[in-house]
């Protein structure tokens, strides 16, 4: 389908689910986005799942969104149960304008929803010239290191900083192997998960996406990517006032009440030690990774976010595949 067309009809979805103008242009654009990069699990699989929670009133479509200044570097923000893309906008520029204007910001936002891809939020802090780290945390999936049941989400850890190339570095990665979305995708269009990623709720390895939603996905590491993911529970969730410790709700499955999800932005201006030498270090310092010997059939050493960028620019010309599943889904919601 034609990618202005079809940001235009889930623009419609979002709006006739009551939902402002404006918030609606921001989630539609940032469903795009994710398929645009590759990202499909982030993408239109997730819209009919915050149309359902719209509905039952557990995201609230017209939020008013307060935000408290703590000091001139930081902003505390409760999004009111608005849809995670548009608190997460409002917390991203907001940490951008303290870092603009102190050298640092850090911005915490309780009561949100599931908030897409990381890297977005960090894009657009990359793109003021500002270093930048982004913390959410997620329902359970993930058992902690020695236990065997989930408690932990897959909460996601991104690292941004320019580069003073024309692209940004941009780390974001889960502490899972694979990220829940793309075993939820898996899920609804019927695939199998790949090996090792995830185990049923007997503990064994399975491929089957449905036992993995009921079992526990394995993370990054064994200790140190539980490790990871309990920080980045307590940044986001203990920090912000926000669920955690295995009570954030999972969008899909659990509609008993609000997800109260919480989000951490960092942003620094990386020029505040050493000047103008920022970004001709940071060249300098790509460069030598890239001169390095290649393994064998690499052709290549991409820094993060390289291919992300070349996986976007290949598609931006090309119309979105949209499964039959999803187009069904669509319909349903009385938007084409």
């Amino acid at each position: 389908m034609k990618r202005n067309a079809l940001k235009l009809n889930i623009k419609k979805i979002f709006i006739k689910h009551k939902m402002s103008d404006k918030h609606a242009e921001i989630c539609s654009d940032y469903l795009i986005k994710s398929e645009l990069v590759g990202a499909s699990s982030h993408g239109l699989a997730r819209l009919k799942m915050y149309c359902d929670r719209m509905k039952k009133k557990l995201i609230n479509p017209k939020p008013k969104i307060r935000i408290k200044k703590i000091s001139g570097s930081i902003s505390y923000i409760d999004a009111n149960n608005s849809i995670g893309f548009v608190a997460a906008d409002i917390g991203i520029k907001k940490a951008i304008e303290h870092a603009k204007k102190t050298g640092i910001g850090l911005v915490g936002i309780k009561r949100s929803n599931h908030y897409g891809l990381s890297s977005f939020y960090a894009e657009q802090a990359v793109k003021k010239e500002l270093m930048v780290w982004c913390f959410t945390n997620a329902p359970p999936a993930l058992a902690p290191y020695g236990a065997k049941k989930a408690l932990f989400g897959t909460n996601p850890i991104c690292f941004g900083t320019p580069t003073g190339n024309k692209t940004p570095f941009i780390l974001d990665m889960s502490t899972s192997i694979i990220n829940r979305g793309k075993i939820r995708r898996a899920q609804k269009l019927g695939l199998k998960i790949p090996y090792g990623v995830a185990m049923d709720k007997s503990g064994k390895i399975t491929t089957n996406a449905n036992k993995a939603i009921l079992g526990t996905q394995l993370p990054i590491a064994d200790f140190k990517g539980s490790g990871l993911a309990w920080m980045i529970d307590i940044l986001s969730g203990v920090l912000t006032g926000s669920s955690h410790g295995g009570k954030t709700r999972d969008p899909f499955d659990d509609f008993s009440g609000p997800q109260n999800m919480g989000h951490l932005f960092l942003t620094i201006n990386p020029k505040i030690f050493i000047g103008k030498n920022y970004l001709k270090e940071i060249k300098k310092n790509i460069k030598l990774v890239k001169k390095l010997p290649k393994a064998k059939g690499f052709k290549d050493i991409l820094y993060p976010g390289e291919r992300k960028n070349l996986i976007y620019k290949k598609n931006i010309k090309r119309d979105i595949a949209v499964p039959s599943k999803i187009l069904q889904e669509m319909k349903e919601l009385n938007a084409i």
